[in-house]
């Protein structure tokens, strides 16, 4: 699986010819696109790309998921999940299949061997949050990748000729640099300026937090600075 500075279109343009070795495997983004398949094959689309000088990255993954290496497996993974029990998600889900939001449609074991098979449209997911108002992401992962995809996502909206020019937050609330509370109060502090509701009492319990009064400020006409008796003028040579 290699990662291409490229849309979608694009991408699909040069893979002509290869349909049963190489695949679109990701849209993250509206100039970033995974490929995914057979080794050689992958490797050759990257380096057309690399040569027209766009950026190319080979990803560390165990298998080419969403590529035609995932058809041997299909009919066993159906024959699983149709012994599985689905309930309608509680909370709103948007699909990656289908870059919108999903329920029923979730309960089929038909939905998850598409899933296994198909690109995932993250992009697509973000323009549609986009469209119904949604301004603020919380990624829940162990980095920042998917706020940066989102970022860049949501400058175009879910395709590559709709603009969405509102600009959108997405923090992670996990980083690899910081303590885990540090950065998880981080991310919901910066979505709460944002307008964000947060339960902070839940997110504090284990803590021992506490309320504390808060200092006066200027227009609570508690003053505790010196009165100034300067003019707002003078001669500093004479400060020997």
């Amino acid at each position: 699986m290699v990662a291409v500075q490229a849309s979608e279109r694009e991408v699909a343009d040069t893979l002509a010819g290869l349909k049963d070795s190489v695949a679109i495997a990701g849209i993250n983004g509206p100039s970033s696109v995974v490929i995914s398949g057979d080794e050689n094959a992958v490797l050759q689309v990257a380096r057309v790309w690399e040569a027209r000088g766009r950026k190319t990255k080979r990803l560390r993954v165990s298998h080419a998921f969403h590529s035609p290496r995932m058809d041997g497996m299909l009919d066993q993974f159906r024959a699983v999940a149709s012994e599985v029990s689905f309930d309608e998600p509680s909370i709103p889900l948007v699909s990656n299949l289908t870059g919108e939001a999903l329920s029923r449609e979730l309960c089929a074991a038909e939905y998850w061997m598409r899933q296994v098979r198909e690109p995932v449209r993250f992009a697509e997911g973000v323009g549609w949050l986009r469209r119904q108002g949604v301004e603020s992401f919380l990624e829940l992962g162990p980095d920042g990748v998917l706020s940066a995809m989102a970022n860049e996502s949501a400058v175009s909206g879910a395709g590559e000729d709709e603009q969405v020019a509102a600009p959108i937050l997405a923090v992670p609330v996990m980083r690899g640099d910081r303590s885990e509370m540090g950065a998880l109060h981080d991310s919901l502090a910066q979505i709460w300026v944002r307008g964000a509701d947060v339960h902070w009492a839940g997110s504090l319990d284990e803590l021992g937090a506490r309320q504390v009064q808060l200092p006066t400020y200027a227009f609570q006409r508690e003053h505790y600075w010196l009165d100034s008796t300067d003019d707002g003028g003078g001669d500093v040579t004479a400060l020997n």
